[in-house]
């Protein structure tokens, strides 16, 4: 049998995806550097999933069941995190599950604080997941939902090739950053006054095209003068 790409020891956040699609440098602020700083809306979407995650709460609802806080890996991206909700429709071309009776599709659906996103942020998240548990059961899954907090409703997102695609490069990339353990430049954007972590990253700085000793030099210079 043919060894996993990815060892347990290896196997990075899943969730951390999504971070990496928005900015590799934040990415790699949280992941590598080990830097974390809070601000209202990363306070506000823990707590909606504080709220969902809940391990030892499953409900059944007719034909459907709902799993919260389910566990998940994949070797292959070398990923591992919790899908939020696992929700179960009974379907002949499903899979069986413990204490239910005939067969059960698995759909992923994901919580988010905010609203629909205009780029892929959440969705290779949510595709991540999917994989998940396609390599973990051994099936197919090509729908998923999100529900945003703030418009108080589900979006349906289609698990298409392309973003598969999207998500296997993604994931390969941020193995690449760990193993380098090298924080990328920061590519500033509208996004950086958002960014819980802008002050740590300081994106103005790590871009200037001049040496980092002489924008130190510079300010020195300029202190030195207002004490004379």
């Amino acid at each position: 049998m043919t060894a996993p790409p990815y060892t347990d020891d290896e196997l990075l956040s899943l969730s951390g995806i999504q971070h990496f699609c928005f900015c590799r440098r934040q990415w790699a602020l949280i992941h590598v550097e080990q830097q974390w700083q809070e601000n209202l809306r990363t306070q506000e979407g823990r707590f909606v999933h504080e709220r969902v995650d809940d391990p030892f709460f499953n409900e059944s609802r007719g034909d459907v069941i709902i799993s919260r806080a389910f566990p998940l890996v994949s070797y292959t991206l070398g990923l591992t995190g919790i899908a939020d909700v696992i929700e179960y429709t009974r379907s002949d071309t499903g899979i069986p599950i413990p204490d239910n009776a005939g067969l059960w599709r698995m759909k992923p659906v994901e919580y988010k604080r905010g609203k629909p996103k205009i780029d892929e942020r959440d969705e290779v998240q949510l595709c991540a997941q999917a994989l998940c548990l396609e390599e973990m059961f051994g099936i197919r899954i090509n729908a998923a939902d999100f529900y945003y907090n703030e418009i108080r409703r589900r979006q349906p997102l289609v698990i298409t090739d392309k973003l598969r695609s999207t998500v296997r490069t993604l994931a390969c990339e941020m193995h690449d950053v760990f193993r380098n353990g090298i924080t990328p430049d920061a590519e500033p954007g509208k996004n950086c006054s958002l960014c819980s972590l802008v002050d740590i990253c300081v994106p103005k700085l790590t871009k200037k095209k001049k040496p980092v000793r002489n924008y130190i030099g510079k300010h020195l210079q300029e202190a030195c003068a207002l004490d004379l």
